[in-house]
């Protein structure tokens, strides 16, 4: 694939759910119970039962490695936690992942990612490099 400067990548939408959210606590050993139980998250006063912010950002991960062509041409990848990912029991929630093109150099694709859920941005100052 051949990329330039201001190019729009292919976005790509996730869906979350209540059951994932239970087998990346699982696998993650990450059992707090905000990303699990709606009574809890609400006495801490989230909205809901929320994603862990390493599964959002693993998606956006698996989403940068789809881009690259696979994970071992990804050389940079960094965002910050802006909102969290709010998962309603019995609902799948939608986060999209969308790129830009920010810069070709050298063999290297550096891109600015954009992670929405719920028409809300979830990461921010999200970039990755990869190889072309």
């Amino acid at each position: 694939m051949t990329f330039e400067v201001g190019q729009e990548l292919a976005p790509h939408t996730f869906l979350i759910n209540r059951a994932k959210l239970i087998a990346y606590a699982n696998a993650s050993g990450d059992q707090n119970p905000i990303h699990q139980d709606e009574a809890f998250a609400k006495s801490v006063g989230l909205e809901n039962v929320i994603a862990h912010g390493m599964f959002t950002m693993a998606l956006a991960g698996r989403y940068v490695s789809e881009l690259a062509g696979g994970s071992e041409k990804v050389r940079d990848f960094s965002a910050r936690f802006t909102k969290p990912v709010v998962v309603p029991a019995d609902l799948d929630v939608e986060l999209i992942l969308s790129a830009k093109v920010s810069a070709v150099d050298d063999g290297l694709v550096k891109i600015d990612l954009t992670a929405i859920c719920a028409e809300t941005k979830v990461l921010g100052m999200a970039k990755a490099t990869f190889l072309a």
